[in-house]
């Protein structure tokens, strides 16, 4: 299981999902925001939006406060926000990908430094880590759109690289170039994924001890609990005896 992703489980695990729904609704909207902002407001014809309204109806977001993002891209008063990436190191020597949306530069890049200083870790220049990383499509539907067969033909028929299936659900890989086209082939056959975007995908996964990954988990949470950081990804793997230990 990649590391973002156990991450994300025992987070879940300990109910934290749950106490930062607020929070989480403001990040996807401020990505609904400023992708129907970059682009069309028409989810349609914007690849980024319609990725953003997935992301955001994974997470029960309301379609009052989807329809209320949009809007307020064409109102003409919202802050001006720009895509940033911070790299950086955490315990272990675990890389750290960092990616933000942010109206204040400055501000981002002096909080994020300090998540890391103060959990074990370094930030970077920008490329000191990415290279460890594959930047890819990603598209998950729910387990029970089709069985893994049947998934893995209609996602090689539709031009994706790799597939895998798991009680969770479904993961499909493209090249980042080719997501739109790969999604809308599958939405066409199996109905709207459940999640759509471009990742950083680790080439490989560094085994992490159990101090190592409690420390980690905690630069994980504070960088997830910036309000400006929208996803971050890592490198780490957990063995089982240690994820154990975690989520007892």
């Amino acid at each position: 299981m990649a590391g973002h992703s156990q991450f994300k489980n025992i987070m879940h695990r300990k109910g934290a999902q749950d106490a930062k729904r607020s929070k989480i609704f403001a990040k996807l909207a401020r990505e609904i925001t400023v992708a129907a902002k970059l682009g069309m407001p028409d989810p349609a014809m914007n690849p980024r939006l319609r990725g953003a309204i997935q992301a955001a109806r994974a997470e029960n977001m309301p379609k009052d406060n989807i329809e209320r993002a949009i809007k307020k891209s064409q109102a003409g008063d919202e802050d001006n926000f720009e895509n940033v990436r911070y790299e950086g190191f955490g315990p272990g020597g675990i890389g750290v990908i960092v990616e933000a949306l942010t109206d204040n530069r400055n501000r981002s890049a002096s909080e994020i430094r300090a998540a890391f200083s103060k959990n074990g870790g370094n930030l970077g220049e920008t490329g000191s880590v990415s290279f460890m990383f594959d930047q890819v499509g990603r598209i998950e539907y729910p387990a029970d759109v089709a069985d893994a067969d049947t998934m893995f033909e209609a996602a090689i028929e539709a031009g994706a690289d790799d597939v895998s299936s798991d009680d969770d659900g479904h993961e499909i890989i493209t090249a980042a170039d080719s997501l739109n086209e790969v999604a809308t082939a599958l939405e066409a056959k199996l109905g709207e994924p459940r999640k759509s975007a471009l990742i950083w995908k680790p080439q490989n996964s560094i085994e992490v001890d159990s101090d190592a990954a409690s420390t980690l988990l905690k630069l994980l949470d504070a960088l997830d609990d910036n309000d400006d950081v929208q996803q971050t990804y890592a490198n780490f793997e957990i063995s089982d005896s240690v994820l154990e230990s975690l989520t007892s």
